[in-house]
């Protein structure tokens, strides 16, 4: 049998790679956008609402939907598996959670509105930083043309505070279309606001104008060699990255000390800006689960996070309207179409914590030694075999540790970072890639800071400690952990 990939499907999809900080919000906006949803004590039956109804219960399809097709099993449990069929439908694994325009739903009765209520109770977000840098431009004092230029600018600016788009896009976007006379004296304005560093288009230029703005403020300047710091960012930036002392200090007559002092007050600024302003908008880590040890079970538990829909249901109201027909089929219609979809929901849900329950108790069952020890005990934990293990599919492995974290004895960590491919050691036990990543670490902090070890040697090192990975693996694992180059990690 073949069939459709349906929108039910697509939204199990959605909420089963959700982390918890958008599940709420997207719960949130089911609450606002679907009448019969409401937040109370107590579960639903479904199956009894459905029966109160003679509207019949459609098929998930819709016409025009894509006809991409899957094979067929059997229940809800294995939709994800019929889902992962298509792994081409969703490349880039990112959803569009956003929904479309949600409506507000009033009360229709006397009682306390306990969906109004947890919407109420909700934290206000944050301010963007545009609505940021918008506020402020209202007030600089500026010609009606660069003022116009001015909040052409900011439609461009990136989260992090830069603006890299070039004038003649902007110019060729905007309904004003701003002159380059008027952008460019609207872009240096826009670099005095704060935080200071916003408006530039390169890090050079962020990092200079958060200087000018110390330079400028005499409560803020005092200890600076502001000609110094300039000149390095401004003339001898690469040499910097590249840890090039020695040559910086020929060429500009000043010791090693005066510049890692200056280097140093560098340090302070900001390269990007812009992240000091609207980080509330970033979903906050909420950990799925907590893993403790049982010592009546003498293994490590699972406790999963409070179910945000746990206190969902349908509205008792609305179920009456269902059954009553009195009520014309049009409205029937429209609340059964609600029903389902918030059946839809709420099943989604309960098998997202399913899932994620059963691969973090594969993950806590593998990675035990970890738990007592450390990273360097961590052991190789491919997905496929965590997939094959439950009978799932892979894919659906990578959306269920996507962006979910747990609490551990030894602190809260990314699902992900269980999962990786590994090496054995010379007596022949498994060794994740991680473990070997500590141990790389371990060898670099201990090494003679005037005197690094370099790539060869680091490989010598580890071969010592029964570990044989090539040279360009070293390499590798460097980069990752963002370690420099022995000739850049070198002090002086």
């Amino acid at each position: 049998m073949r069939q459709l990939l349906t929108p039910r499907m697509i939204q199990s999809m959605e909420i089963l790679q959700l982390p918890l900080a958008l599940l709420e919000e997207r719960i949130e906006q089911e609450l606002q956008s679907n009448p019969v949803l409401e937040m109370s004590e107590g579960e639903t039956d479904f199956a009894a609402i459905a029966e109160q109804s003679d509207i019949p219960q459609r098929d998930d399809r819709s016409e025009g939907e894509h006809a991409l097709v899957v094979r067929d099993d059997n229940g809800h449990a294995a939709d994800f598996e019929r889902l992962e069929r298509i792994s081409d439908y969703f490349e880039n694994e990112e959803f569009n959670t956003n929904g479309s325009n949600f409506r507000q739903q009033g009360s229709f009765d006397g009682e306390r509105d306990k969906k109004m209520d947890a919407m109420a109770n909700t934290a206000a977000r944050g301010v963007t930083l545009q609505e940021h840098l918008m506020g402020q431009w209202a007030f600089v004092e500026c010609s009606p043309e660069v003022r116009q230029a001015g909040e052409a600018l900011l439609n461009y600016i990136d989260p992090e505070g830069y603006i890299r788009t070039p004038f003649e896009t902007v110019r060729a976007e905007s309904k004003s279309a701003p002159t380059l006379e008027s952008l460019t004296e609207a872009l240096g304005l826009i670099q005095t606001l704060e935080p200071s560093g916003v408006g530039a288009r390169t890090l050079t230029e962020c990092l200079l104008i958060q200087l000018r703005a110390l330079e400028d403020d005499e409560d803020l300047s005092e200890g600076h060699d502001f000609e110094l710091e300039k000149s390095l960012i401004r003339d001898h930036f690469n040499d910097l990255k590249m840890n090039r002392y020695p040559q910086i200090s020929k060429r500009l007559g000043r010791s090693i000390d005066d510049i890692k002092s200056a280097v140093r007050r560098l340090g302070r600024l900001h390269p990007h800006p812009g992240k000091q302003i609207g980080g509330d908008d970033a979903p906050a880590i909420i950990p799925d689960a907590v893993i403790y040890w049982d010592d009546e079970t003498g293994r490590y538990e699972i406790k999963m996070a409070r179910d945000p829909s746990e206190n969902m249901s349908i509205s008792a109201m609305y179920r009456k309207w269902l059954k009553d027909r009195t009520k014309d089929k049009k409205t029937r219609e429209f609340l059964a179409n609600n029903v389902r979809n918030a059946r839809w929901l709420i099943e989604s849900i309960e098998q997202r914590k399913s899932t994620i329950h059963r691969v973090i108790r594969a993950v806590v069952d593998a990675q035990r030694e970890f738990f007592e020890k450390g990273f360097e005990f961590l052991r190789p934990l491919p997905m496929i075999g965590v997939a094959d293990q439950l009978g799932i599919h892979v894919a659906t492995v990578s959306r269920a540790v996507s962006e979910k974290w747990i609490q551990t004895p030894r602190g809260v960590f990314p699902l992900r970072r269980f999962f990786s491919q590994g090496t054995q050691s010379a007596d022949g036990e498994d060794m994740a890639w991680g473990a070997v990543q500590e141990k790389l670490k371990a060898i670099i902090s201990n090494e003679d800071r005037q005197n690094p070890l370099n790539d060869d040697e680091i490989v010598e090192k580890l071969k010592s400690q029964g570990i044989d990975i090539a040279r360009r693996t070293v390499a590798k694992y460097r980069k990752i952990l963002n370690i420099p180059t022995s000739r850049q990690r070198r002090e002086y």
